[in-house]
């Protein structure tokens, strides 16, 4: 696995409305879903390392990637293709020397100077939003908007997910801005039909 898919799927097992998050991520993988972060903050450090454990095997099945969140030592413990870094979370350059060969590394970011400085510090990726009205993420303020996310897509030469309030209606249109792919939660996770709703944003994404 060399190129990052263009769909990433945060998990969330409190939006999942029925079955276990490994069984809603069974179906988002049977939809086309080819990377996964896992993001269960709350979660006991030994209870995150045994879903993170799970994970890997059911990705590993699927050929996807998996990313845990902010976790260097779970993503390596549960031999992860990445971490995924919050904003306020370890610096990129400072775990550069323990970080596995071949590991990824993706941070969070809101503005384009946030984005600029991860790049800089040496990230494989970026998240940049939110791009629209989301309660997930409203503690970030306003949207950024399009017009920011084009901004940052032009100034990086690494590639950016958009995330926040991302869904089947705007996909394209997050696309044309220039954005390497899209991040989502309750447009997947949060459906009756997680496997349809996998599939349906899967084919956007390829178009």
């Amino acid at each position: 696995m060399n190129s990052l898919p263009r769909l990433c799927l945060i998990t969330d097992r409190l939006a999942v409305r029925k079955g276990t998050l490994t069984e809603a991520v069974k179906a988002a993988l049977d939809g086309g879903v080819r990377m996964v972060q896992l993001r269960e903050k709350d979660l006991h450090i030994r209870d995150l390392l045994a879903l993170a454990e799970e994970m890997r095997d059911l990705t590993r099945r699927y050929g996807a990637f998996l990313f845990i969140n902010d976790r260097l030592d779970v993503a390596i413990c549960a031999e992860a293709d990445g971490v995924h870094l919050p904003q306020n979370g370890l610096p990129v350059g400072g775990i550069r020397s323990v970080v596995p060969k071949g590991m990824r590394v993706g941070v969070s970011t809101h503005s384009l100077a946030e984005a600029t400085e991860a790049e800089a510090d040496g990230a494989d990726f970026v998240t940049f939003g939110p791009v629209y009205e989301t309660p997930s993420k409203a503690a970030y303020g306003k949207p950024a908007g399009l017009p920011v996310l084009k901004e940052t897509c032009r100034s990086l030469r690494i590639p950016v997910y958009a995330l926040g309030g991302i869904k089947a209606g705007n996909v394209r249109e997050v696309l044309e801005a220039g954005t390497h792919g899209v991040v989502v939660i309750s447009a997947i996770l949060g459906q009756d039909d997680i496997q349809a709703a996998a599939h349906a944003l899967a084919a956007l994404v390829e178009w």
